[in-house]
């Protein structure tokens, strides 16, 4: 992290979050650690959970350099139990869990004729059924204490479909579908539901692909540059400050790709 971001964390706290546990899968690093980062500038503790302990180390380690609240936990979303083991550490550590950030996602891409069943499998199970299986054991909780904001990464590509991409659009989408479904049904209990829906965001991820790709993206971005990490952390965290009549909707952040 840079030494402006970290100044900016430190200097940034609003209290808007004070007291709250903020839950962020995947959030060892990318999109998943601004939007921690992001949530634990205003207050919140953040929980980093990723599939390994050094990754969710590492990302609890720069949030607590730049002097705000984190703590690792490893947790496979694929895995139930490993799901429920995480949680219930939480709650026995922190009393509670206010704000769910369902982060973690693959991609395994080819063309649908040269998609192998394990790869499309693979991909539903980590971007989509997760979001369902962490989304159901955090709901009793928030359910419980009659608060709760959930929020989903899905993608511009879950609404508009993407060429070698079917399972991951066909992943994101349903994450859209869920999220609707989870905010109609737990809407009395004052818990919001959204969907963040990403467009060409400059992650590690994205840094692999070839020049000449991301010269044909930037084409069709009006703004005329991709998205950062942290362009998607302040939408989240509006969702879970400012955002209390929004639920079930599904926004894109994608410099005006899909206008």
């Amino acid at each position: 992290m840079s030494t402006q971001t970290t100044t900016e964390a430190k200097m940034s706290s609003d209290g808007l979050l004070k007291n709250q546990v903020a839950l962020v899968t995947g959030s060892g690093r990318g999109i998943g650690l601004a939007i921690a980062r992001k949530l634990a500038s205003s207050g919140a503790q953040a929980i980093i959970t990723d599939i390994s302990q050094e990754a969710a180390d590492a990302g609890a380690k720069e949030l607590k350099d730049s002097g705000l609240k984190a703590d690792a936990f490893v947790c496979n979303v694929t895995d139930t139990d490993s799901i429920e083991k995480m949680t219930q550490a939480v709650i026995e550590k922190y009393g509670k869990i206010d704000i769910l950030v369902n982060n973690a996602g693959i991609t395994r891409d080819t063309l649908i004729m040269r998609m192998k069943l394990e790869d499309w499998n693979l991909v539903i199970e980590t971007n989509l059924s997760s979001v369902f299986k962490v989304s159901q054991i955090v709901l009793k909780h928030m359910s419980k204490a009659e608060y709760g904001r959930i929020v989903n990464i899905a993608s511009v590509i879950g609404i508009h479909g993407n060429v070698g991409q079917a399972n991951y659009a066909a992943a994101k989408g349903g994450v859209i579908a869920l999220t609707k479904t989870i905010a109609k049904e737990y809407a009395k209990r004052n818990v919001t539901c959204n969907a963040i829906a990403p467009g060409f965001i400059d992650t590690a991820m994205t840094q692999k692909l070839k020049p000449e790709i991301k010269e044909q993206y930037m084409k069709f971005i009006p703004l005329g540059r991709f998205g950062q990490p942290e362009d998607v952390a302040k939408l989240a965290h509006f969702f879970c400050t400012g955002g209390s009549y929004i639920t079930g909707q599904a926004i894109e952040v994608d410099g005006g790709m899909f206008m």
